[in-house]
């Protein structure tokens, strides 16, 4: 097949749509499928460059893009919404069977104005849960809820069928698009290289900080950023370290949040035990992960919560607050521990108290983290490409 995918967002920004695409475009075109990926063209002197994912670089035709002055973070480009021609040209020229969206805004509208043009089926992944983040537009926040929730709507309409990463996410798809499109929305989360990431010499997070040997490493992975709620995560980490002396947390990412975290960080009852990596070349970032002894997951606006499935492969229990996404990942008692996020006034204690019940328990700990990596293969990116394949000819062939 030949296919056509667009991104809002593309590498060598980082996120999980970014990883997402990138997997997809590799596992299509290590199974034979042709793929060009049309999407914001990276800053001057920027490159491409692999990020794990198994399978051939994807051909790519660029737009024109920009580097927001304010909100987005650095590096993340943003397509103008004129100057198509050269990139819609060279799409239309692919002869694309079929147009696969990343995202409803500029490169949406493309994907849907492609599609019609060449008479072939639209697809749409739902990668982000876009009222999480209107609190950026400040005064405009309300507004731009309710015209965002509407161009939704009309997106997941006119689109062949709709991507959803986690069941609950399928849910309230099926809720806005209508009874009599409830059956376009599927259910196929984002695959990830397990046998990568089984392969990674992990790094020991002791030796990179200068704690103790003997320390037990709760490990975070992501954007920090308040709808990320890693200061959730930070006062935890403080009441079980009172606790259980032996904690430290390891903090791998950036954000807005970052020097307003690494203040708290520097507090009496922190200090020393909390060691921020910023943002890493995701190589090094999953490497530096793996040689933790838990994961922690305080975010409640993903669609899925890669980095959870990246951890468990690496062999690591999570400890997770319960929210969209989660429990499509963790398996509670199994390879890990899901907390409830409600009643929110106890969150923070009850987070601190799994987190040291775990840290106490070496053996049960262990135990979770082998179910973890055993069982890992149901992540496995290959999968999920076979998925997407397999949506792709029903929509082009028919039922078989």
């Amino acid at each position: 097949m030949r296919i056509v995918l667009t991104s809002e967002s593309y590498l060598p920004y980082l996120s999980g749509v970014t990883i997402s695409v990138d997997s997809l475009a590799r596992g299509l075109g290590a199974n034979g499928h042709e793929v060009l990926v049309l999407a914001p063209r990276p800053a001057r002197g920027s490159v491409v460059e692999p990020v794990g994912s198994p399978g051939p670089a994807p051909r790519h035709a660029w737009l024109s893009s920009y580097q927001p002055p304010i909100l987005a973070p650095a590096g993340y480009r943003i397509p103008w919404p004129v100057r198509w021609g050269g990139a819609l040209r060279d799409a239309r020229a692919f002869r694309p069977d079929l147009v696969h969206a990343h995202s409803p805004f500029v490169t949406g509208l493309l994907a849907r104005s492609l599609a019609r043009s060449t008479g072939v089926p639209l697809v749409f992944t739902h990668h982000t849960r876009f009222d999480d983040y209107v609190h950026y537009l400040g005064p405009l926040a309300r507004p731009g809820r309710h015209v965002t929730d509407a161009h939704l709507r009309s997106f997941w309409r006119a689109s062949t069928a709709v991507v959803a990463p986690s069941g609950d996410l399928a849910d309230a798809i099926r809720a806005g698009i209508g009874a009599d499109r409830a059956d376009r929305v599927h259910v196929i989360p984002t695959g990830i290289d397990v046998a990568g990431i089984r392969r990674l010499v992990p790094i020991d997070a002791r030796i990179v900080a200068g704690w103790p040997p003997d320390t037990v490493v709760v490990a975070s992975l992501g954007r920090l950023a308040p709808e990320k709620s890693p200061e959730i995560l930070f006062e935890a980490l403080a009441l079980a370290a009172a606790r259980q002396p032996r904690l430290r947390l390891l903090v791998v990412g950036g954000g807005p949040s970052e020097h307003r975290l690494g203040a708290r960080a520097e507090a009496r009852d922190l200090a020393g035990r909390v060691h921020l990596a910023g943002a890493l070349p995701r190589p090094r970032a999953l490497a530096l992960i793996a040689g933790g002894d838990l994961f922690a997951f305080t975010s409640r606006t993903e669609t899925q919560g890669l980095v959870l499935a990246e951890a468990l492969t690496a062999g690591l229990p999570a400890i997770a607050v319960d929210g969209p996404g989660v429990r499509d990942s963790v398996r509670d008692r199994v390879d890990g521990v899901v907390l409830a996020a409600d009643p929110p006034a106890s969150l923070i204690e009850r987070l601190a108290e799994a987190i040291v019940n775990m840290a106490d328990d070496d053996q049960g700990r262990s135990a979770m983290g082998e179910r973890a990596r055993t069982d890992a293969e149901r992540f496995g990116v290959e999968h999920r490409v076979a998925e997407v394949e397999a949506l792709y000819r029903r929509l082009i062939h028919g039922p078989a």
